[in-house]
């Protein structure tokens, strides 16, 4: 059985630790399900509507490590490497590492502390592994219509951690299809780029305003320039005209890079930030959401 958070406005539904065994999103704080009350909208969906197909992804997850993984590339085939949030995974060739691979895993220990209603904490426990070991907190938390994910990350080691981490962000506001109903929004002109542009096929870009010419047949995906120089509120708005429901992420950081993944059902805007530790050291930041209704 799972954790739920409820407020007046809000109704969030978290993964109970281990319902979810993947090799690549982050196992405490698996938030499932975010419900508005008001007018009883929802807005997270699995990565694949096809049972088994994809990596198991759903609602806000994140992800350690999706590019490089720490010390992947000094570990010796049959050695260990460190998936923060997930546990040691097992090097199995000579190839290089793929976040949708599976990997032997063993998990990290994990904790949770229901402090209230509105209030839900987490501790992955550090497990030395070639000198990398790190404590993950995390305390998810609503109050008004925001949510809000508060982590700390502490070196506990004796090697410098080197890591991004994101947010997937699978949304689709009340199961319906990605097309032209559904309107992206970033705080500036952004200029997108993709190493396919097969990718953007049936993408549309105005500026800082992402549509859809019809409901997507194929994955989209593209990388996003420019949020250096934004000093915008809000990082980007997801918005469904017709019920005029809408998600916004109102993080503050300093965001490292950005993209827009997302297929017929759903659409991830990914904002990444990059964490550099030394032994000793730690660092925290906070993810935040401003769930909202549109009248009229």
């Amino acid at each position: 059985m799972g954790f739920q958070l409820s407020n007046e406005y809000l109704i969030v539904d978290i993964a109970a630790i281990g319902d979810y065994k993947g090799m690549r999103f982050d196992w405490s704080g698996f938030i499932t399900g975010v419900t508005l009350r008001d007018g009883d909208h929802s807005f997270c969906v699995p990565e694949s509507l096809i049972t088994g197909e994809g990596t198991g992804g759903q609602g806000l997850c994140n992800e350690f490590s999706i590019r490089e993984a720490i010390g992947y590339e000094h570990t010796a085939i049959g050695g260990q490497f460190p998936k923060l949030g997930v546990g040691l995974l097992t090097r199995t060739d000579e190839q290089p590492y793929r976040f949708y691979r599976d990997y032997p895993l063993q998990p990290f220990r994990i904790e949770a502390e229901m402090k209230n209603r509105q209030s839900l904490a987490f501790t992955v426990h550090p497990e030395n592994c070639s000198g990398y070991a790190a404590r993950l907190e995390k305390v998810i938390s609503i109050a008004g219509n925001r949510l809000r994910i508060q982590y700390q990350l502490s070196n506990t080691g004796t090697n410098r951690i080197c890591t991004e981490e994101y947010n997937h962000n699978f949304l689709g506001i009340d199961g319906q299809p990605i097309g032209p109903e559904y309107e992206l929004k970033f705080p500036f002109a952004i200029r997108p780029w993709s190493d396919d542009p097969g990718t953007l096929d049936g993408v549309r870009i105005d500026g800082g305003e992402v549509t859809w010419a019809g409901e997507p047949k194929k994955p989209f995906y593209f990388q996003v320039d420019g949020f250096q120089a934004c000093s915008s509120p809000w990082l980007w708005e997801l918005k469904h005209r017709p019920s005029g429901a809408g998600v916004r992420e109102i993080s503050s950081f300093p965001v490292s890079s950005a993209a827009v993944w997302g297929m017929g059902h759903v659409v991830s805007p990914e904002i990444f930030i990059r964490l550099e530790l030394a032994p000793g050291e730690s660092v925290t930041w906070s993810r935040e959401y401003e769930f909202y209704r549109e009248l009229g």
